[in-house]
């Protein structure tokens, strides 16, 4: 019915070139992502064996596995997920429910904010003074996992705070013109509908935490350790500190080895982070809105 004319084709022209350009940007950016993969699973696979996931390693680490590093870093991430989440979602119900809005709430979040940019080796030094010296934890997993959890608190906080306000004030309204109090609402209501985006920050959480070595470098993790942790007060080793002692610290180390470390690294990351976007994708198929 319709004829399209020089404009039409002018857009139509104009759309394809930004969506090619876009396509383009997404496509470098997931480049080096895969080719890293690639360059992993390659170089590291051969290393992946029984052996090499449950067993310690021997012969000044240039043999034998990486069982007490692994899990040394899956209760490092447990434990510093445990202190941070509750804290972390409780300050967000505050900042974002609660709180009135005046220049003290307002600095609170720049607090959050700057929190955030600060480099992980300043989280180390606090982290050894507070909990290492000040509260006498020593240097063990759980002054470790304490450091890990402040250092990763804002983003729990942020992430939590957004979802919080992203649920519709009509939701909040409806349920205080039927009677409910403000806690109700935000239990029965409010939480719920924003339990994704609190699983996006929990998310970022688990691939921050797993992932540094600075923090725990002064506060729990160890060189070498025979023995696996008995408690959350002992030290233990982390993937990550040991990825970069047979990098760099242990000579006569097999290639296959650093490449293997660091392999099960991200392959323990994106497993945690599958089971969080699978938990998220099926709670927000059940939403109604």
């Amino acid at each position: 019915m319709f004829t399209a004319t020089s404009l039409n084709h002018r857009n139509e022209r104009i759309q394809y070139l930004f969506r090619a350009l876009l396509g383009t940007m997404t496509g470098i950016l997931i480049l080096p992502v895969a080719v890293i993969l690639a360059m992993l699973i390659y170089k590291g696979g051969p290393a992946i064996s029984f052996e090499f996931l449950f067993t310690g390693p021997t012969q000044g680490m240039t043999a034998g596995g990486i069982f007490p590093a692994l899990l040394g870093t899956i209760l490092l991430v447990l434990v510093a997920l445990v202190a941070s989440v509750p804290l972390g979602i409780a300050a967000a119900i505050y900042l974002s429910e609660y709180a009135p809005d005046n220049w003290f709430t307002r600095a609170i979040n720049l607090a959050i904010i700057n929190l955030a940019g600060v480099p992980s080796i300043v989280h180390a030094l606090f982290g050894v003074g507070a909990f290492v010296i000040f509260f006498e934890f020593g240097t063990s997993i759980l002054a470790a996992s304490l450091t890990l959890a402040i250092m990763t608190l804002p983003v729990v906080i942020v992430a939590t705070r957004e979802s919080l306000q992203a649920v519709p004030l009509a939701f909040r309204e409806a349920c205080w013109n039927m009677g409910a109090t403000r806690w109700q609402t935000i239990r029965r209501v409010v939480l719920p509908n924003a339990v994704t985006g609190i699983l996006t920050g929990v998310i970022l959480e688990v691939s921050r935490t797993a992932g540094e070595t600075a923090p725990i470098m002064f506060t729990g993790a160890a060189f070498f350790l025979p023995l696996l942790p008995q408690s959350v007060l002992d030290q233990t080793m982390a993937l990550s500190l040991h990825l970069f002692v047979v990098s760099t610290q242990v000579p006569n180390m097999p290639d296959h080895v650093p490449f293997g470390v660091a392999l099960v690294l991200i392959s323990i990351v994106l497993l945690m982070n599958s089971l969080s976007i699978a938990l998220r994708m099926y709670l927000r198929g059940k939403k109604k809105w």
